[in-house]
């Protein structure tokens, strides 16, 4: 029997030129090779399965063959190369950081680094998931790695470049490996199915480039799956049915109800989907990313954004002349937001029923282009539902402007332009401000009437304690701050009044008040105040016993001699 090898391992790229998906790294590293400017360490990072350790050890082999050709490509021919293929080069030292993370592994590999190679060029050290060490060890090889000898050179591989420590990052090359698209995997896949004689249709090879996410050692390992259940014919169905996968034409068909609106279509169609043991989040997250297909298709500048074989492009682009990009929307954003719903809902297959109700309510615009051509066949034979959810449009030559009233406010709007049934205005300050003028009260812009009534300096200050009197439950502060000093009546009904800082003397909201209680009970609209902030008193404040006392013998002098006579000494 036949030893199987699987084919993540058996195609495993030998040669830069192999290497899928990763055009400028490895153009990078050959015009390093050619120019010898090859760095002291270099740190390959990105998700898994895209090829880091692949090239790692393509690297490794190519600069220690000593007959490379033309294109860069190790001979494998020489000892070197021969020696590598074998697994038995002396100069390639592979160490698995996940499983030898220590400070010990580490300085055992820094002892290997002081013997130069014996034969070949280079002593290449390859670090696997490098990220896996620990901060001591981390810290051991950082002098090795900042300056090691002209000989060694260093590889680091991690999927995790955020767990290296800065100082290692400085000191490397860092290549960022990025996933592979989905026409490259489906165009690998083909390839290794043409060498293994597998008649595989480019459908079912597109789902499974679509399902590694990225990453084309998941593809090849799916490959080997599908073929030991499905043998020399790879076909879309059994691609489906060997994943768990929901056949795109479900969309197609629940698509097609949603334009007619067949609610009964729309519950049949889901209810054979439970059927077959599919859950109801996956169809409603399948759905959106149909209706989303169908969107993108519509315009040519996001075409490469459709992740499909050119005969389902073809699929998606039928269906979507039938939806206009207003509908389209709507029905996405129902479904995104039922698909939030669902994990909280208790009924999970009514919740989507209920999804789907909703979609086949949505309006159909009239510019789509299978209404426009039923209604140019023959109108009277519109099927019912599609003309039941018809929009009309407004039929409208010049725009209007429209003035919207609210709160007695007026505010002006013009209809720029009507698109698919719909008005779309654009609102004018300008105007609404025009028209706010034209709308003022005229009785405000007439110039207020001068009253004059005489008052004294005993009106005034009875005048004065009622306002503080009334004021206390508003604003006590301030009260109490203007009730200190009494106000004094000058000239031209000018009102001084002292206050103790200027904070108190700039508080205009209070003051306004005031000075309108002032003019209403004095019957003067032509009062002003003016505050006056006091003098900060010179006198200092005795705070010690020493202060304390010498300010008792200011005002009484026997202390002193009281103190003298009786020889006292006070605790200063």
């Amino acid at each position: 029997m036949e030893k199987f090898i699987i084919s993540a391992r058996k195609y495993r790229p030998a040669t830069f030129k192999q290497v899928v998906g990763q055009d400028a790294i490895t153009s990078t590293l050959q015009n390093a090779i050619k120019n010898q400017h090859l760095a002291q360490a270099f740190l390959f990072t990105g998700p898994r399965g895209v090829g880091k350790t692949t090239c790692t050890r393509i690297l490794a082999k190519t600069i220690n063959c000593k007959k490379l050709k033309e294109n860069l490509e190790p001979c494998d021919q020489c000892e070197s190369c021969t020696s590598f293929n074998n697994n038995a080069s002396f100069n390639i030292h592979e160490l698995d950081a996940a499983s030898n993370n220590s400070v010990d592994d580490i300085r055992n590999l820094v002892d290997q680094v002081r013997i130069p190679p014996q034969v070949g060029l280079y002593k290449v050290y390859i670090i696997d998931e490098v990220h896996m060490l620990s901060p001591a060890a981390f810290n051991a090889f950082l002098k090795t790695l900042e300056e090691p000898p002209a000989y060694a050179k260093f590889i680091l591989a991690t999927t995790e470049k955020h767990k290296i420590i800065p100082t290692i990052l400085s000191r490397c090359q860092i290549f960022d490996f990025r996933r592979i698209s989905v026409e490259d995997i489906a165009d690998y896949l083909s390839y290794v199915a043409r060498n293994e004689k597998i008649d595989a249709e480019i459908e079912a090879l597109h789902i499974i480039a679509q399902k590694a996410d990225g990453a084309l050692r998941d593809a090849l390992s799916t490959f080997d799956q599908i073929v030991s259940y499905s043998g020399d014919t790879l076909t879309y169905k059994n691609v489906i049915e060997n994943l768990n996968i929901l056949d795109y034409e479900y969309y197609f068909r629940v698509s097609e109800a949603i334009l007619h609106a067949e609610i009964s279509e729309l519950l049949l169609i889901f209810n054979e989907i439970i059927e077959n043991g599919f859950d109801g989040q996956h169809f409603i997250t399948g759905l959106t990313e149909h209706l989303r297909n169908l969107l993108i298709i519509k315009d040519p500048a996001t075409l490469q954004l459709l992740l499909a074989s050119p005969s389902l492009k073809e699929k998606y682009k039928a269906q979507s002349e039938q939806f206009d990009a207003i509908t389209l929307l709507k029905a996405i954003d129902t479904c995104n937001k039922y698909d939030l719903s669902y994990k909280t809902s208790n009924n999970k297959r009514l919740h989507v029923e209920i999804a789907l109700m909703q979609l086949s309510q949505i309006e159909v615009s009239e510019s789509t282009p299978q209404i426009k051509k039923a209604a140019a066949s023959d109108p009277k034979t519109v099927n019912e539902p599609v003309k039941e959810y018809k929009k009309p449009v407004e039929k409208q030559t010049e725009p209007k402007e429209e003035i919207a009233v609210v709160k007695e406010k007026k505010v002006v709007s013009k209809t720029r332009k009507e698109e698919n049934g719909r008005k779309v205005k654009n609102i004018s300050i300008k105007d609404s401000l025009n028209t706010l003028k034209q709308t003022k009260d005229p009785k405000l812009d007439k110039p207020e009437a001068t009253i004059i009534t005489e008052f004294n300096q005993e009106s005034l200050l009875k005048v004065w304690n009622d306002f503080i009197e009334s004021y206390q439950n508003k604003a006590p502060s301030f009260a109490n701050a203007i009730a200190k000093y009494p106000p004094q009546l000058r000239d031209n009904f000018v009102i001084e009044y002292m206050v103790d800082n200027q904070i108190v003397a700039g508080d205009l909201l209070n003051i306004t008040s005031m000075l309108e209680f002032l003019k209403k009970e004095l019957n003067n609209n032509q009062i002003t105040l003016k505050p006056v902030v006091a003098e900060k008193s010179s006198q200092k404040t005795a705070y010690t016993d020493r202060e304390k006392f010498e300010e008792m013998a200011k005002k009484y002098p026997g202390l002193i001699d009281l103190k003298e006579q009786l020889n006292l000494e006070l605790d200063f």
